[in-house]
């Protein structure tokens, strides 16, 4: 008889425990560019769809009247309130922009904050989510949303390094287009964070084996 087969949630959990056991030392940062210290505490929800042999992950694009970011692919998120955590304002700002169910969230962990140029210090809340979720997104926050495949976006061979003389200094980031979309800045650089702890490489022989 067949054994049952181990779950996405599972398989994840165990590859981020591992892969953040151990010490990064050079993860992306933006920290030199944040103008008069600011750093204001953030929170973004990386929200994998439960599709064992192809998870894809959950991404918007940001209006472009909207002050910081302007027009720019985003992981749903923003500023931690006051009696917060980062969890709870991931699932917060998750519900707020796309309508998504903060039960439907299976929690696996926080991962390396990154501090943008802009001054904040975002925590990326990993889950995952069941696919085919009916999203709605609210108009003051989302143009629109759309999947990346995780092996994709994991891949560093996806990613094409560009630079840009920013505030005085030069400043290298990563981009990518994915069906029209362009994925940079900082949703690029938390995701190429992410790929330090979690290879997709590694999942593959697990999410397809029996």
């Amino acid at each position: 008889m067949t054994p049952p087969r181990e779950s996405l949630h599972d398989r994840l959990s165990r590859a981020f425990a591992k892969g953040h056991a151990r010490d990064i030392p050079d993860l992306l940062s933006d920290a030199r560019f944040a103008a008069d210290g600011r750093a204001t505490p953030a929170a973004v929800l990386v929200a994998i769809t439960d599709v064992p042999d192809d998870p894809q992950v959950i991404l918007t694009q940001r209006p472009a009247a909207m002050r910081d970011h302007p027009g720019q692919v985003a992981f749903p998120g923003g500023k931690i309130d006051a009696g917060e955590d980062a969890v709870a304002a991931a699932l917060r700002e998750a519900e707020e922009e796309l309508a998504l169910p903060r039960e439907c969230v299976r929690v696996i962990g926080t991962s390396d904050v990154y501090h943008t140029g802009t001054g904040f210090l975002v925590t990326p809340v990993v889950g995952i989510v069941p696919p085919g979720l009916p999203l709605v997104p609210n108009p003051h926050e989302v143009d629109e949303w759309f999947e990346a495949p995780l092996g994709l976006l994991l891949d560093p061979a996806s990613w094409t390094a560009n630079e840009v003389f920013w505030r005085g200094a030069t400043r290298r980031y990563l981009e990518m287009d994915w069906q029209g979309f362009r994925i940079w800045g900082v949703t690029a650089a938390i995701i190429a964070n992410l790929s330090r702890r979690i290879s997709f490489d590694d999942l593959k022989p697990q999410l397809r084996s029996a």
